[in-house]
């Protein structure tokens, strides 16, 4: 857990990719939302899933992974302190599923979803503030999953043009859209 100086806004509670192909709460992408979050005043909480590092359990096919998710935003969340889901890849279609799970009274005031997998897991309607950013060149999950996934929604997706899944050269300019996406109606 990393907290802001000064203010604070909240818990932002940031899943990580999926964990069968290496990922874990260090990922590059995962850091760099970490960053704009703790930047913005939000505590941030990057967590491993059950069976990552040094995390006991194992891989349960994003069933389990949601639970996490759901405990340490119980964990971590002081009250009614405000919340922020953010994921990238896996983590978005945990972060979007945790999101949907939580009662009214508890809901996350923001989520932001980057390269969601939108291709093999179903990923919840969400709150049409919901920062989603998807790179042109995705290779892992094409553009066009997520455009499916979006457009019944009337959802707005951030397209970063010739990028891939990983946003390999383009962690800065990433920071600076979630910065600046959230800067504009966040609690």
């Amino acid at each position: 857990m990393t907290q802001p100086e000064g203010q604070v806004k909240g818990v932002a509670v940031i899943c990580h990719p999926h964990p069968l192909f290496g990922g874990t709460m260090d990922n590059k992408v995962v850091q760099t939302l970490s960053r704009a979050l703790l930047q913005l005043g939000w505590t941030t909480v990057r967590f491993n899933f059950r069976g990552v590092g040094a995390s006991g359990g194992v891989w349960d096919d994003g069933v389990g992974e949601v639970d996490d998710a759901l405990a340490v935003i119980g964990h971590h969340r002081q009250g009614s302190q405000a919340l922020l889901l953010a994921g990238f890849s896996f983590g978005a279609f945990v972060a979007a599923e945790a999101a949907s799970r939580l009662p009214d009274a508890e809901r996350a005031q923001r989520l932001v979803l980057v390269g969601p997998s939108t291709q093999k897991q179903q990923i919840p309607g969400v709150p049409a503030d919901t920062v989603v950013i998807h790179g042109e060149a995705d290779e892992v999950v094409p553009l066009s999953s997520t455009l499916d996934w979006a457009r019944p929604q009337s959802l707005p997706v951030i397209v970063f043009p010739g990028v891939g899944h990983f946003f390999h050269g383009q962690l800065a300019l990433l920071k600076r859209v979630v910065v600046e996406q959230l800067s504009v109606s966040c609690v």
